[in-house]
C-alpha cells in the first residue's frame, strides 16, 4: 500500500462524493420522514452538480454564501456604527 503523509489533505470521498454531502443521510437514518428523504436527494444531487463544474463541497458552500448575500457588502453594519454625540464640557 502507498499510504504516504501528503495523502492525509485529501477529502474523504465517499461514492465519488464529498463525504460531507451525505451528513444528510446521517439526519435520514434518525428521522425518517418523506420530506427529509426528498431533501437529501435535492442536496446530494445539488453537491454532485457543483462538483462537476469544479467546486468541491467547501468551495460551493462559500459560493452559495456569496449568491446569497449579492454583490452590495457594507464595511459595517448600520447598527455598529457609531454617532457623534456632544455631551458637553462642563
Amino acid at each position: 500500500m502507498d499510504i504516504h503523509w501528503r495523502n492525509s489533505q485529501k477529502p474523504v470521498r465517499f461514492f465519488m462524493l464529498d463525504a460531507r454531502a451525505f451528513l444528510g443521510i446521517l439526519f435520514l437514518l434518525l428521522h425518517f420522514r418523506v420530506w427529509v428523504l426528498v431533501l437529501c436527494i435535492f442536496s446530494m444531487f445539488f453537491f454532485w452538480a457543483f462538483e462537476r463544474h469544479g467546486l468541491a463541497f467547501g468551495p460551493a458552500l462559500r459560493a452559495m454564501r456569496c449568491w446569497f448575500m449579492g454583490a452590495r457588502r457594507p464595511a459595517n453594519a448600520r447598527s455598529a456604527i457609531r454617532r457623534y454625540t456632544d455631551n458637553g464640557c462642563r
